[in-house]
């Protein structure tokens, strides 16, 4: 007999063990004379040399289905071990699957179009309403090049702006007064990445999720960088941002040029940059509208209500300067 350990690298052990090592019972029970002893994230395999290299195929092929699908199950289990392969429904958009195998797909052209500009290009421009999946999309996006190893490192930022609240005023140190900012960053990967797992990469520095200011004099290679809400920027904080770029390095800036927060005094640095970068190659650009917002379907209706209300009156305005 003998004896040899399996490091989980890329699976969940929660999800690969499953509850009260449900998994690992199976496997058990399907080879009957092998030993397992599971603690932490490494298995303890007990057997025969021949078995052994079975063992090691069916290990490899259950960490990767459980490291893609973020899901294990007996019926999974016994068709691996079984050569077969398991059932999963195709989906040509699909980008990853988050928790529970749940599948996070681009839904709509626009947001099929991102994924797509991914491909060739290492700077996107995603602009458009709330709830349209730019954010979310780019994240999702991001997950799939950490785990197909395209990328090292993710970065996630935002301006620490305020929407009529001060900083100085809310409750806590520096980080719990700028957490409510990044909050929605922080929900998305909750949503992709188990929560042991998404708490490692937080950790290790894998996953990095900062304001904006904290990116000033860093150089991001090897890392897929995310800037959110860029519509919140200065000129010269978004120039500090895309100067950061790295070797093997993609960025995403997403933004809606209708929920600027910025004093009126201060121009929006995104609004300048689209226009700055308009035909600088390697940079792509797409613009999401309400037809792409997957929220409730009222939220469409409220992004389309206040944008005739406000071309109505930014037409009252120019009538006025007319006149």
């Amino acid at each position: 007999m003998i004896e040899r350990i399996f490091e989980l690298e890329i699976a969940d052990p929660t999800i690969f063990f499953g509850v009260n090592n449900t998994n690992l019972r199976t496997i058990k029970d399907l080879y009957p004379k092998i030993k397992i002893v599971a603690r932490g994230n490494a298995i303890k395999v007990m057997c025969s040399e021949e078995e052994m290299v079975v063992i090691e195929e069916v290990m490899a092929k259950l960490e990767n289905f459980c490291a893609t699908f973020n899901k294990l199950s007996e019926e999974v289990i016994i068709d691996i071990v079984k050569g077969a392969e398991p059932e999963v429904k195709k989906d040509n958009n699909l980008i990853i699957y988050g928790l529970n195998g749940k599948p996070i797909s681009a839904r709509t052209p626009n947001q099929q179009k991102f994924v797509k500009l991914y491909e060739t290009n290492d700077l996107i421009f995603s602009i458009g309403p709330a709830g349209s999946g730019k954010t979310y999309v780019a994240i999702a996006m991001a997950v799939r090049a950490l785990k197909n190893k395209e990328v090292k490192r993710i970065f996630l930022s935002r301006p620490a702006v305020e929407a009529g609240e001060k900083l100085g005023f809310l409750p806590g140190d520096m980080k719990e007064k700028i957490d409510p900012y990044l909050q929605p960053l922080y929900d998305a990967l909750q949503d992709m990445i188990p929560g042991s797992k998404l708490r490692e990469y937080m950790e290790n520095g894998t996953i990095q999720i900062a304001p904006l200011a904290f990116m000033r004099g860093r150089t991001l290679s090897d890392a897929f960088v995310i800037l959110d809400e860029a519509q919140n920027t200065t000129t010269a904080q978004i120039k500090m941002f895309l100067t950061r770029m790295g070797m093997n390095s993609k960025i995403v800036v997403t933004g809606d040029m209708t929920q600027i927060d910025l004093p009126a005094s201060q121009r929006s640095g995104l609004g300048e940059a689209l226009k700055v970068l308009k035909n600088v190659k390697g940079i792509g650009r797409v613009e999401f509208t309400s037809k792409d917002i997957v929220r409730h379907e009222l939220v469409q209706r409220i992004v389309d209500a206040y944008s005739k209300y406000e071309s109505k009156q930014n037409k009252n305005v120019l009538s006025m300067h007319n006149s």
